[in-house]
């Protein structure tokens, strides 16, 4: 071997191996940052079922109330619930967790002191 063509070649080396280093790195903090978007997304849709969880809750234990929902904090995002109807009654519950909302419907008939649920659903 020639003078320098040792160093030559362990830079190559080298260089390619931080281009690898590198591109693993970028993938690695592209997937963690979508896997974080989709944990919050479903944070959103469980505190949504949570707020019309508490909802149904409320209907059940004082059906003759005027409950007509609430804003309620539920882990690290909030759930607006709406309540309106009386027969069907209809209860929209919004989860929100970050920038991410989602939506859960639930509809029913409070008859006889039995709510008979018709409709449980993800809303746009």
């Amino acid at each position: 071997m020639k003078n320098g063509q040792a160093l030559v070649t362990l830079l190559v080396f080298s260089a390619i191996a931080i281009i690898i280093t590198s591109a693993v790195t970028i993938v690695t903090v592209i997937n963690l940052q979508s896997t974080s978007k989709y944990s919050q997304a479903e944070n959103a849709l469980f505190i949504a079922e949570a707020g019309a969880d508490n909802a149904l809750l409320r209907i059940l234990r004082d059906p003759n109330s005027n409950y007509t929902g609430e804003t309620l904090n539920i882990g690290p995002g909030t759930a607006t619930i709406t309540v309106s109807g009386i027969s069907p009654k209809i209860i929209i519950s919004e989860g929100k967790d970050g920038n991410f909302i989602r939506k859960v419907q639930i509809e029913g008939n409070y008859i006889n002191n039995v709510f008979n649920q018709t409709s449980w659903k993800e809303i746009d």
